[in-house]
């Protein structure tokens, strides 16, 4: 196969064009390290309950943490999809973690130590993660 790279790019007439698209493409990625460990967050939460055992003591809450692990998994891939549309939503992230917090005590019937920390740690790691992606939208959003 022949040499392909022939030298310097600058000289290519379309340079600007192709700087100007790779900056648009990169752009809504600030936080690109952020969405593979909420995905697995979601994945974590939604198994939790086969994980620590608590499907047969704890059904409600098993259904609830379920739809929880499903709907942050859902919002990690749409950061992934399009972060340009979804990066307004990690506040929902945030109110997500809020919610897993507290949900034992609402959600479920006398929950055990087991049960409540891991839906505190679940809850936490879930704020925490929408604080950085809302913390950087808002950084990376064009001010008016």
């Amino acid at each position: 196969m022949a040499n392909l790279h022939r030298g310097d790019i600058s000289s290519h007439p379309d340079v600007s064009e192709m700087r100007d698209r790779y900056a648009r493409m990169l752009g809504g990625r600030d936080v690109a390290l952020v969405d593979g460990p909420v995905f697995l967050l979601g994945l974590y939460c939604a198994a939790s309950p086969w994980i620590l055992h608590y499907t047969a003591s704890q059904p409600a809450l098993m259904t609830h943490n379920l739809i929880m692990g499903i709907a942050i998994g859902l919002l990690a891939l749409g950061f992934t999809r399009a972060p340009e549309r979804m990066y307004g939503l990690s506040w929902a992230m945030c109110a997500l973690g809020i919610w897993m917090i507290i949900a034992p005590w609402i959600v479920g019937r006398g929950p055990d130590t087991g049960v409540v920390i891991n839906n505190i740690v679940i809850g936490a790691l879930a704020l925490v993660l929408g604080l950085i992606c809302a913390g950087t939208a808002a950084k990376s959003a064009p001010r008016p």
